[in-house]
């Protein structure tokens, strides 16, 4: 694009002072609005949905798993052809009987391009665009407009990303995450997903695929198995920032999940992301 600065000079700019720090209320557990956070200047990163649907796909892409048909499959019949000029197709015949078998164009055959184990499905992208990614799809929590238009259920006075007490990490109990959620205002997003979870349509549900769950809040702690309250409603996940990526804040490669942390959560996110660079 001419004239836009390059990868480079914007991540550089996450240390540059001139940058603006956003800040946003900190939460109680009752709602209450406290006093409030400087977020990490990584939210204040320009949008790119064109670097994390990179970022995202190439994620996927590395967890796919290569697979390839058997070498003899469709290829396991005792089959005859009885040579041209007998007016007769060329595919070849089961011994003793005039049904086609083994060539690709008859039932039971082999596959005519079958898929190979030697198939590289990695999609490789550069680090510091990965870097940027992750920063952009960050400032996507942040933008009220871009979550609503992922499709998240959310009034216009809540201010994003929110952000709770680190009290938020030791509740234990779905009741008591459902009253801190609906005290917060953003409980109908859970009844959203779970409103739109069906049956999958297609042969997927008899591979263990049965259901389609649309996604909800995330949930971003300091640390490993904490908030366990949250784990089980429907479309919420809960990560903690050491393992928190791109495809966690944009799931499917479209920014702006909702997503709630902890004011620890945000120190830790800090730190991360100055190691980092």
């Amino acid at each position: 694009m001419p004239g836009a600065k390059s990868d480079t000079a914007v991540v550089a700019a996450h240390h540059d002072d001139s940058v603006v720090h956003h800040r946003v209320p900190v939460l109680s557990l009752d709602g209450k609005v406290g006093e409030p956070v400087a977020l990490p200047i990584a939210f204040s990163t320009p949008l790119r949905p064109d670097l994390i649907h990179r970022a995202v796909i190439a994620a996927q892409a590395r967890r796919r798993q290569p697979h390839g048909t058997s070498p003899t499959a469709g290829n396991r019949h005792s089959v005859e052809w009885s040579g041209k000029g007998k007016g007769v197709a060329r595919t070849p015949r089961l011994m003793d009987s005039n049904r086609g078998a083994q060539a690709p164009n008859t039932v039971g055959g082999r596959p005519t391009h079958p898929p190979r184990i030697e198939t590289i499905w990695e999609k490789k992208i550069n680090l510091q665009e990965r870097h940027f990614a992750f920063a952009s799809a960050l400032a996507a929590t942040r933008d009220l407009k871009v979550v609503r238009e992922r499709g998240h259920d959310l009034p216009e006075d809540v201010h994003l990303p929110v952000v709770f007490v680190d009290a938020l990490e030791s509740v234990d109990t779905a009741s008591r995450a459902q009253d801190i959620l609906s005290d917060a205002k953003v409980w109908s997003d859970v009844q959203r997903s779970r409103d739109g979870t069906h049956v999958r349509a297609g042969r997927g549900k008899r591979r263990g695929r049965t259901r389609q769950e649309p996604k909800s809040l995330l949930v971003v702690t300091s640390g490993p198995r904490q908030a366990r309250g949250f784990r089980n409603f429907p479309g919420v996940d809960v990560v903690w920032v050491g393992r928190l990526g791109t495809e966690d804040l944009a799931p499917g490669g479209a920014p702006g999940r909702l997503t709630i942390f902890s004011t620890a959560a945000l120190t830790s996110l800090k730190n991360r992301m100055e190691a980092a660079a």
